[in-house]
């Protein structure tokens, strides 16, 4: 969005549009996106995430202001992370890798909610998407979308401290374990540089755009069975 303001290549009610969605991102599906994580590690056996007042949908419980502003400038972002103890886990590395997974889960979730309802438009409403109401929804609906396949594979990459790590975590020895959280907040600078140069830009695009596919052959499934 920034860089779209930057270089005059935007219009009024697309900005307006993408802001809805990140707002709606903000106070909705990030703290999803965490209530997921603390609903299972609870359920695995970590009773102190009710106690830490994260096992909560309250968006209070979960932004982080830093990381909203980058989500509406930049168009990726976080929320404050879920405290987990994995030694109140019966296996510690699997129920950490099965917690992690379940951020990124939620975040498709909503992406397939939001592949849902422009779909249901398409098929029973296509006159909508074509006024300029129907663009401004198509607007909001495109970047809703994108923006949580992206917040999906962005927390898939595993580097710490992102859930993806936690999945590769689960495959190393504990030594190894060890090295990456003793350095993840090198790590974590890293990460940046490598998505600001590029270096990332083909796997992630490669990983969103394979996503996005899978999500929207499952979102129209059920209206081509309608139709037909």
């Amino acid at each position: 969005m920034l860089f779209q303001i930057l270089h005059g290549n935007f219009d009024f009610a697309s900005i307006v549009a993408e802001i809805l969605a990140v707002l709606l991102i903000v106070f909705l599906i990030l703290p999803f996106h965490e209530w997921a994580h603390a609903f299972t590690a609870s359920l695995l056996g970590d009773k102190s995430i009710k106690y830490r007042g994260r096992l909560s949908l309250n968006p209070l419980s979960h932004i982080d202001p830093m990381g909203a502003l980058c989500l509406l400038l930049f168009g990726f972002g976080w929320a404050k992370p879920v405290p987990v103890d994995p030694r109140n886990f019966k296996n510690p590395k699997l129920g950490m890798a099965v917690t992690a997974i379940m951020g990124p889960v939620a975040n498709l979730i909503a992406a397939l909610v939001g592949l849902l309802v422009f779909n249901a438009l398409f098929y029973f409403n296509i006159g909508f998407l074509l006024t300029d109401i129907g663009g401004f929804v198509r607007t909001f609906l495109n970047f809703y979308i994108s923006c949580n396949i992206g917040l999906a594979v962005f927390n898939l990459i595993p580097i710490p401290p992102l859930d993806g790590s936690k999945v590769l975590f689960l495959f190393l020895p504990d030594k190894a374990v060890d090295f990456f959280y003793r350095y993840q907040q090198i790590f974590f600078v890293v990460i940046f540089i490598l998505l600001y140069v590029g270096v990332l830009s083909p796997i992630l695009n490669f990983a969103t755009n394979g996503i996005f596919e899978g999500l929207n052959w499952l979102a129209n499934l059920p209206f081509r069975l309608f139709a037909n």
